[in-house]
């Protein structure tokens, strides 16, 4: 019914009265096509029964054309002096007076442009393929259309008119809006609970500091040392939980941001008075929406209790235990059954509940495309950064006057991404130049200052890479390398998982995604991506997910040093 109604010979409701005057016959009906010819043949200035017969229509109508819309002044008349619009020129995209219509009327050159009905300038908005004026809304693309659109291409879609059409979005908007402020709210909440968290987390840890004290107490000097490691363990317990929370804070105040910017923009929209203009902002902005990303409940789960009766129950067997006393209690944690740590439950609307199968094209992979950068504060010294920090560059011995912060790695040549991925699905491509190059995840508490191998992005328990040697690939977890079997590729896909607990690679070809390597992960905490260029001209480059993909060619990723 809808396309029938925008084909239909009357107007659709919200359409102007008058349709441009080079509509063809079929899109009106035979009294407005003469109306119009009538009202465009005529002079402007012209005097007579007609003129006066509109003079008198007008002055009867005047009262209830002030009520309904303001008066469309032209566009050519200057000051005070402005005279009231007879017609608007839809390829000027100006408003005109009888007097300055006139070298439409008289100059040739001019008469292939569109007139119409007085509109104002907000509404001056014509179909860019026809030049005719915007008259209804196709629901099935998503965009404003002219009569000849639905004519021919948009034929068979479901059309309402432009008003329907506003209310329609409206609502949907206003729903959007009203899910905003919950997720907002609840994001708040969740970065309140983190702060409650961070005491809970230090009374806990003091508390079993305390046990372990007094029973250290009560042994002499063979058992100092092992008192020591004792408290280094908590410590690290302490650290890597306020860490983890910290991690968590960051993200969730970004997304706080994010969800900000978002309501002002839907703020902006909201107030937008043109219809037209309306629903392209509002469609737009729905295409670049990221409804899917889940809100949070934070909690807390404190079992360091256990450790206090691994404490008092090995008092007894304490000489024979002092060699690996902290070896013991690190195994005894790494199940994560005694422990404490902030726990995270994504708030997921009904909506997205259903659990969605893993991407395996390029187009549902692009679904979660994500806009990543290198950080500066995080770059070593012998790594530059070009292309507005979405290229890097190892090069050694070449140092770069960055400033001290204590965030920069000062012995690996490592540079983490400025944006931490946390409980949603991220995509995003590198393009990989050199023999020595790293590419993997890690966590926002590794070592920037350390020399050993736990502070690189292969040799901890919390950091997961990708190496290409030249030859091959490696992938690298806990300081354990793994050789792989992939091919050489050009660029390199990377998809992360965090509710799923996945981080894989992938070779990316105009018509396939090869996998070359899957890591099974457990995300705790947000988690960044990290780079290491491990030799000199080493380059990384951050693909813009808008380029196309070209053929594969030979680059220095397929060559051997």
């Amino acid at each position: 019914m809808a396309e029938l109604e925008l084909m239909a010979p009357g107007p659709l409701p919200g359409v102007p009265t008058h349709p441009p005057a080079t509509l063809s016959p079929d899109l009106a009906s035979a009294s407005l096509a003469e109306e119009d010819s009538a009202s465009l043949e005529s002079p402007p200035g012209e005097s007579g029964g007609q003129g006066s017969g509109s003079a008198d229509s007008a002055g009867q109508e005047g009262p209830k054309a002030e009520g309904e819309e303001e008066e469309v002044l032209c566009d050519f008349c200057l000051g005070a002096s402005r005279v009231r619009a007879v017609k608007s020129c839809l390829t000027c995209m100006v408003n005109y007076c009888p007097e300055h219509l006139r070298p439409h009327q008289e100059n040739s050159k001019l008469h292939g442009h569109q007139l119409t009905e007085p509109t104002k300038d907000r509404d001056l908005r014509v179909c860019p393929a026809h030049r005719s004026p915007l008259v209804a809304f196709c629901c099935s693309d998503g965009q404003c259309i002219c009569r000849e659109c639905g004519q021919g291409e948009h034929r068979g879609h479901t059309l309402v008119s432009l008003d329907t059409a506003r209310r329609d979005k409206e609502t949907e908007l206003q729903n959007t809006q009203l899910d905003l402020e919950q997720k907002l709210k609840l994001n708040e909440n969740a970065i309140a609970r983190l702060q409650d968290n961070h005491k809970s987390v230090l009374v806990s840890v003091s508390e079993v500091k305390a046990v372990a004290e007094e029973q250290f107490g009560e042994l002499l000097a063979a058992v100092r040392k092992a008192q020591v490691d004792v408290m280094l363990f908590l410590e690290e317990k302490e650290q890597a939980a306020l860490g983890q929370a910290s991690g968590i804070k960051t993200h969730l105040e970004c997304r706080s941001a994010e969800m900000e910017r978002t309501r002002q923009e839907l703020d902006r929209i909201a107030a937008i008075s043109s219809p037209v203009l309306f629903l392209e902002e509002y469609c737009q902005f729905k295409h670049t929406e990221d409804g899917a990303f889940p809100s949070v409940y934070i909690g807390l789960k404190d079992r360091l209790s256990g450790i206090r009766k691994v404490i008092t129950d090995s008092t007894a067997h304490l000489i024979q235990l002092l060699q690996d006393y902290k070896a013991r209690l690190q195994e005894f944690s790494k199940e994560g059954e005694f422990d404490i740590r902030t726990q995270v439950s994504a708030i997921i609307e009904h909506k997205h509940r259903a659990s969605r199968p893993e991407p395996s094209t390029r187009p549902q992979f692009l679904q979660y495309a994500c806009d990543i950068a290198f950080d500066p504060d995080t770059a070593h010294r012998y790594l530059r950064l070009q292309e507005d920090n979405r290229k890097v560059t190892n090069t050694a011995p070449w140092e770069h006057p960055y400033p001290d912060l204590p965030s920069r790695f000062t012995h690996w040549r490592q540079v983490l991404a400025q944006q931490s991925l946390y409980l949603h699905r991220y995509y995003f491509e590198l393009e990989l130049s050199g023999a020595g190059v790293y590419v993997g995840l890690t966590c926002k508490g590794i070592d920037r200052k350390g020399e050993e191998r736990n502070s690189c992005i292969s040799g901890n328990s919390f950091s997961w890479s990708l190496h290409w040697d030249g030859k091959a690939f490696r992938a690298w977890h806990s300081d354990t390398e793994t050789p792989l079997k992939a091919s050489p590729c050009r660029r390199l896909g990377v998809y992360v998982d965090s509710p799923g607990g996945v981080l894989s690679f992938y070779g990316v070809e105009p018509d396939a995604m090869t996998l070359v390597h899957r890591f099974d992960c457990r995300f705790s905490e947000p988690v960044y991506p990290a780079f290491w260029l491990s030799k000199k001209e080493d380059a990384i480059r951050i693909v813009d997910l808008g380029e196309e993909l070209g053929k594969p060619a030979p680059t220095s990723v397929e060559a051997a040093p």
